[in-house]
């Protein structure tokens, strides 16, 4: 960390200090956190807790949950990462999910050898019943089509987790069945973007756009079609 930091922003450079060694301890410095979203990038979240703003990495699937509650009180569940070399600069990171279960599975399927933090962040795409589910049934092909995973990876996850996911496919589903079904189909139009050839940052784009027109799709085919039909 720089000079100029410790001198300019002091209570920043003592967060960031008190962060980089609790996670490397590993130690739950900040298990939740509750604050205004304030705003909701590609692939993280601002969330207001007065005096300070927090910048909280987020799996793509809890970032579609969050996008109708910007301006909204919202609490994450989270963990502490460190990224970047650790021969060199290691920069504290959190990571927030919508719930306890969410988050104990995604350190879970971080223990697979060669998955991490960012990959794990960009696979979780999907609700964590379909996942856990899938690695229960080795649904290998299921796994393999989550960004960033592929077949090699995918037959390593379920060996490593199989015995393990058994609480997490046994997952009730979320208690609004209407925002849970708008999500579904938004997850499922991001999915089959990328199996259409569309990059991740492409597709997050496509879906986003349609999302801001407020028209309610019934399925992904529809949300599809209305995204090519917009597109030309």
């Amino acid at each position: 960390m720089s000079e100029n930091l410790c001198v300019f922003c002091p209570i920043r450079c003592c967060l960031a200090l008190a962060l980089t060694s609790y996670c490397s301890y590993n130690a739950p410095m900040i298990s939740k956190i509750t604050g205004q979203l304030a705003a909701l990038h590609e692939d993280c979240a601002i969330v207001a807790a007065p005096p300070f703003e927090y910048e909280v990495l987020v799996p793509e699937y809890t970032r579609r949950h969050l996008q109708s509650d910007l301006g909204k009180t919202v609490s994450l569940h989270t963990i502490c990462s460190l990224d970047g070399n650790p021969q060199g600069k290691m920069t504290p990171r959190l990571i927030g999910f919508l719930t306890e279960a969410e988050r104990q599975f995604f350190e879970l399927f971080c223990s697979v050898d060669g998955v991490g933090t960012k990959k794990a962040l960009r696979a979780m795409v999907r609700p964590v019943k379909e996942v856990a589910v899938a690695i229960e049934e080795k649904d290998d092909k299921f796994l393999a089509s989550l960004p960033g995973i592929g077949t090699a990876m995918a037959e390593r996850i379920v060996a490593k987790l199989r015995r393990k996911v058994s609480l997490f496919a046994l997952l009730a589903e979320r208690t609004l069945p209407d925002a849970e079904q708008k999500v579904d189909v938004v997850s499922e139009t991001y999915q089959a973007l990328l199996a259409l050839g569309h990059s991740e940052a492409d597709a997050r784009r496509l879906v986003d756009t349609a999302l801001q027109t407020k028209t309610k799709y019934k399925d992904s085919a529809e949300m599809i079609q209305a995204i090519y039909q917009n597109s030309r």
